[in-house]
């Protein structure tokens, strides 16, 4: 193998140093000091979906078309897939030049595409996944057993600590063992394995012990991949950050107080994109203990009578057990019943929390939009300058930049992003799509979520040890690793080789034939998603 890419997602600073002085991670250590390493700038939005396919492709979201986890057509949507990355991966660009590769795990990589090698997908993919070559699934589920992309608690949803530790080790055990039969198999000249379950134990289980047993399987499997496959380059990368947030920022409730989002408690408006799931109105527990399990049942009557999650929220909160209610009942409580986002009758509205933005309702472009064209830019500015102005309770600003799209996406895809980007001040913030009669709702447990700087190393054959990273962005990684190859970026890349790398020069590749976006209905997956937190 000439060079392995490892992808820890959500891997940083802040969780790899003090595991790093503790010796719990030698053989990711090793890669660390041995080669040149530092941060790495996520994009905005820096969260799994769209973050992946800008490293692998090397551009902005605005070539590449995945924003978040969902893509929108008018009022609707869908869960993203590989054929809504509208660029080529790392691994199409080395079959052009004859080298074959092995990609296992990588999200947003369902359905594969045809190339030289192997392919398992990785997050949003169903479960079990459709692999490339055809027919590769049954040939690995025999060599090493029955393959899963998930997690069985991708959520934390129970109590059990011991038990999601224990399951995310045997999911890592998985991805390396699965990794070592397929380059053993296909013998490539690029391999590339990421882990999930980096991210999934900071959300889950911060600042425990399971986040150094997980980080610690982890290196097992990279110890073992590393004497398996002795590759002449090591690259390590993460997609973002990962730490604790202050607070939650209800961003359609500040839009509310302005004027520009309508409430519905019935229709076709949303509050959630994970849905009021039937089993919660159903009256099944979501939540644990007696008085989740009420809950459940209350809000599912509520909902059923038209009543609001808003309206059972204010009376708790006059009888001063809102806070109460909060640190027991399921999230059905604040989600199911809810009053909605009226699309067709907003002026703005943020739609998914991840996009880090908020749209408008345009005429022409929307099925039912409200502002006419010559408008828009005004809305535009007074949706800046709303989010601008906000301050937290400390009164600091919620938001560091609040700018137009334009600023942060170049590309054919641009026109699907959110019109107005709002980036949290420090990612301290969490923002959340709720409708809550707070613009600052109760946190009811310390909250972890994705931070901008993750981290990127380099080590091996041709690789300049003491050469500096410091500016590496998301976006260098994927020139990066083509120049290890000897293999030209694409012009149209929007990174750069870092400096540790000899540059391998640029050219013109033909781009990737547009083919049709397919539409997914994988409920399971949304389901995981909305457990973490990703679709509300």
């Amino acid at each position: 193998m000439r060079t392995l890419l490892v992808g820890l997602d959500a891997a940083c600073e802040r969780v790899l140093v003090p595991l790093f002085e503790s010796g719990d991670l030698p053989n990711l250590a090793a890669v660390f000091e041995g080669g040149a390493s530092g941060p790495l700038e996520s994009q905005v939005p820096p969260w799994t979906a769209s973050a992946w396919p800008s490293l692998y492709t090397g551009t902005n979201p605005g070539k590449h078309g995945v924003f978040g986890f969902l893509a929108f057509d008018g009022y609707d949507w869908d869960v993203v897939d590989a054929s809504h990355v509208r660029e080529r991966a790392l691994w199409e660009y080395l079959d052009e030049h004859d080298l074959r590769s092995v990609v296992v795990n990588v999200p947003v990589t369902h359905p594969p595409r045809e190339f030289d090698g192997a392919l398992v997908p990785g997050y949003a993919a169903p479960d079990p996944p459709d692999c490339h070559p055809e027919g590769l699934l049954d040939e690995i589920e025999s060599a090493v057993g029955p393959y899963r992309v998930y997690a069985d608690d991708e959520g934390g949803t129970t109590d059990d600590a011991e038990g999601t530790v224990a399951d995310l080790c045997d999911l890592v055990a998985l991805r390396g063992e699965t990794f070592r039969y397929l380059a053993d198999r296909y013998d490539p000249d690029f391999g590339f394995v990421q882990f999930q379950a980096t991210d999934t134990v900071c959300h889950q289980l911060p600042e425990t012990d399971a986040v150094r047993r997980v980080y610690g399987a982890v290196d097992d499997e990279v110890g073992e991949i590393l004497d398996d496959c002795d590759p002449d380059v090591v690259v390590v990368a993460s997609d973002h950050g990962i730490g604790p947030y202050e607070r939650r920022v209800a961003v359609n409730e500040v839009l509310r107080r302005a004027g520009l989002v309508e409430t519905t408690s019935r229709g076709s408006g949303m509050p959630t994109w994970a849905t009021i799931r039937e089993a919660d109105l159903r009256g099944r527990a979501s939540g644990s203990g007696p008085l989740g399990r009420a809950s459940a049942r209350l809000v599912g009557a509520a909902a059923r009578l038209g009543l609001s999650a808003q309206r059972v929220g204010r009376l708790l909160g006059r009888l001063d057990l809102d806070d109460l209610a909060l640190r027991h009942a399921p999230d059905s409580l604040l989600r199911a019943g809810s009053e909605r986002v009226d699309f067709p009758n907003s002026v703005a509205y943020a739609r998914s929390r991840v996009e880090c933005g908020v749209r408008i309702n345009l005429e022409g472009r929307e099925p039912e939009g409200i502002v006419a064209p010559d408008e828009y830019e005004d809305v535009r500015d007074r949706v800046i300058d709303l989010l601008s102005a906000l301050e937290t309770p400390e009164g600091e600003p919620v938001f560091e930049t609040v700018a137009r799209r334009e600023a942060f996406f170049d590309g054919p895809e641009s026109g699907r992003a959110v019109d107005v980007v709002a980036v949290p001040a420090d990612y301290d913030s969490y923002v959340t799509t709720w409708l809550t009669d707070r613009v600052f709702p109760p946190t009811e447990d310390r909250l972890w979520d994705h931070k901008r700087d993750g981290v990127f190393a380099v080590a091996g054959d041709g690789v300049d040890a003491d050469a500096s990273v410091d500016g590496a962005h998301l976006f260098d990684v994927a020139p990066t690793v083509l120049a290890t190859m000897g293999v030209p970026a694409a012009e149209r890349m929007d990174g750069r080789t870092l400096p540790p790398v000899s540059p391998a020069g640029e050219r013109a590749y033909d781009s990737r034939a547009d083919g049709e976006r397919t539409v997914t209905t994988y409920d399971a997956v949304e389901d995981r998603l909305a457990d973490l937190g990703y679709l509300e």
